[in-house]
């Protein structure tokens, strides 16, 4: 009995790293599934300036994401000045592809707003959360976008925070670039099973 229990596992375990299990999504069918399967990092746009209701439903969908004790923690700030965008390019290394796009979103966390005591950090789950429900949105609508990291990286946090002059209770956490894709890299397959571990504690 314990074999066949061993080998069963093994088999179940076997077809969900092949991405085909009992229980496995069609994404043809699923297009939320699809939609999260499908988005990879752009980093080179056309010269097409993304609109102003592309970019009021790039913020209701961040701002749909989940907040813990709905506090909303967050604020934005909105960039499509080619000047700013090009200035904010050569910040950082990983920065290079604003000065290739039309558009920049910054997620930033206010601290204000946020809860008190051990749960004062939660801004920055939320905001991530935010962070990708705007790289989620904008592949569904056909644009492309890249998560640029800027907090917890104090040099990057100080730099932007001072150019576009947030207060000191606003953190800038991620920078969101976006734009019309002009180019198609396939999504990368990340999904390992090793990585997985049911109900007991971890190796190590």
């Amino acid at each position: 009995m314990k074999l066949l229990h061993s080998f069963l596992l093994a088999f179940v375990l076997a077809l969900c790293a092949c991405g085909h299990g009992f229980d496995s999504v069609n994404s043809s069918e699923n297009k939320a599934y699809d939609n999260i399967m499908t988005r990879t990092s752009i980093r080179q746009f056309t010269d097409e300036a993304v609109s102003r209701s592309a970019v009021d439903s790039l913020l209701r969908a961040g701002m749909a994401a989940p907040t813990a004790a709905n506090k909303q923690p967050w604020c934005f700030v909105v960039i499509d000045r080619r000047d700013m965008l090009d200035s904010i390019s050569g910040m950082a290394p990983g920065w290079r592809p604003v000065s290739r796009a039309p558009l920049a979103i910054v997620v930033c966390g206010d601290r204000d707003k946020a809860l008190d005591g051990e749960g004062a950090d939660y801004w920055i789950q939320d905001c991530s959360a935010v962070s990708e429900n705007i790289l989620l949105a904008a592949h569904s609508m056909g644009l492309g976008a890249v998560w640029c990291g800027v907090y917890p990286v104090r040099e990057r946090t100080e730099a932007l925070s001072a150019f576009i002059g947030l207060p000191s209770s606003v953190v800038p956490l991620s920078l969101i670039v976006i734009g019309h894709p002009a180019e198609n890299p396939t999504p990368k397959d990340k999904f390992d099973s090793t990585a997985v571990y049911f109900n007991r504690s971890l190796p190590f």
